[in-house]
Parts: C-alpha cells; structure tokens; sequence
C-alpha cells in the first residue's frame, strides 16, 4: 500500500493522527470532518494513498467503488435517505488535502448550485 509521510490523511489511516472513525473496511476508511458543512459531513477515503479520484480510479478501481460503497454504508448507518457524495480535484475545486477523499453531506436540505 503507498502512502506519504507527509500526508495528513495517511496519518490518520497510521493512526498517527487522532480521528472521529466512523466506519472502516479493507481499502477504505471513514471519519468525520473536523469543520462540518452539514449536519453529517464524513470523510471517506481510500487507505492507500492517491493524489485525486481520477488517479485512484486508473490505479485501483476496486478501491475507488470500496470508497463509494462505504459512503453508501455510513449514509445508510447515520440514517441519511438524501446525501450528497463529493470527490474534489485539484485546489480550484476546492481540494485542500492532497489525498483522495470523498464528502458525505447529509442531514439538511442542500442546494443547487453548491458553492
């Protein structure tokens, strides 16, 4: 499995970094956000380190539809019927942790267009 030292993500994968873990499989692991958008806002991601979702999906498909199954999982669990699912790429949209992840938005109306 690649990781880098350097990540933030990777380190809450190595535990080296203390997270809320809400739900975790063998490629995938989910914790809250620490500055929520919603009611329910959880992070999911793959264990193994990525820069984006398009490189996860070319490099391990398996992965990426585990990081999407375990959204639907944790939505499910935390009781959400509507939820939104976010993969941002590259700092423009938004991505700020330079490692994977999806957003699991739920528990509140949410608009459209977002941001």
């Amino acid at each position: 499995m690649s990781t880098d030292d350097d990540c933030l993500f990777c380190k809450i994968v190595a535990r080296d970094i203390p997270a809320t873990v809400v739900h975790e499989s063998e490629r995938a692991l989910a914790f809250r956000d620490i500055s929520p958008q919603a009611p329910t806002h959880v992070l999911v991601i793959p264990k193994a380190h990525f820069q984006d979702a398009p490189a996860l999906a070319s490099a391990d498909p398996v992965a990426l539809a585990e990081v999407v199954s375990v959204g639907a999982a944790v939505a499910e669990t935390e009781g959400l019927d509507a939820f939104r699912l976010v993969f941002n790429t590259g700092a423009e949209a938004g991505q700020s942790v330079f490692h994977t992840h999806a957003h699991l938005l739920g528990g509140r109306k949410l608009e459209w267009p977002p941001g």
